[in-house]
């Protein structure tokens, strides 16, 4: 008599399944009185606790001052990164083609560089990776304005009155800036 085979395939799916929409389902948390929602486990944004982007002055690649009140009005994401992070490497081609989408809609991404090596570091690989958003070169006064920089990539999403809505540490895919976006786009 031979053994019957039972085939796992369909079970494991399944469970694999369950696991990527209990992590990239929403999850509503309540700690120290405000509300905070989560795409992913690593992302939580205050909700209840808008407050206005702290407005900066920095140099862009060619050496001319740029200040993100120069954006008002626009739907903002603000990207802290470096040329030597896999991370923001893996983000760049999301917000490249994030910007060529929606920036006649009235968003700007602007990335802040935090490489030692400024221009010399960064100028060259926008070029190669054919970034066409503002990329500014970043200080420390910028980091600890938005509330001490402790990991790279950061980005917060800033809404078109200025205030920050969101902040993400880590990768994302560009599927969640782009959600965000549209959420502010609908907004009136």
């Amino acid at each position: 008599m031979a053994k019957r085979k039972i085939d796992y395939r369909p079970i494991i799916g399944l469970l694999i399944l369950i696991l990527v929409v209990g992590y990239l389902g929403y999850n509503v948390r309540k700690k120290d009185n405000k509300t905070y929602s989560a795409v992913t486990p690593a992302f939580a944004s205050v909700l209840s606790d808008v407050k206005p982007a702290p407005d900066f002055e920095l140099l862009d690649v060619k050496g001319k001052k740029v200040k993100l009140s120069d954006f008002k009005g626009k739907i903002i994401i603000l990207d802290f990164w470096a040329t030597w992070c896999p991370p923001c490497r893996a983000e760049i081609p999301g917000f490249i083609e994030l910007y060529k989408k929606y920036k006649d809609k009235g968003v700007e991404i602007i990335g802040i560089s935090l490489d030692e090596g400024g221009v010399k570091d960064v100028l060259p690989f926008m070029k190669e990776f054919g970034i066409n958003y503002t990329i500014l070169i970043g200080n420390y006064k910028v980091t600890q304005d938005y509330g001490g920089i402790r990991g790279i990539p950061t980005t917060f999403v800033i809404d078109r009155k200025g205030n920050i809505r969101a902040k993400y540490v880590g990768y994302r895919p560009k599927e969640v800036f782009e959600r965000d976006i549209i959420m502010l786009l609908n907004e009136r």
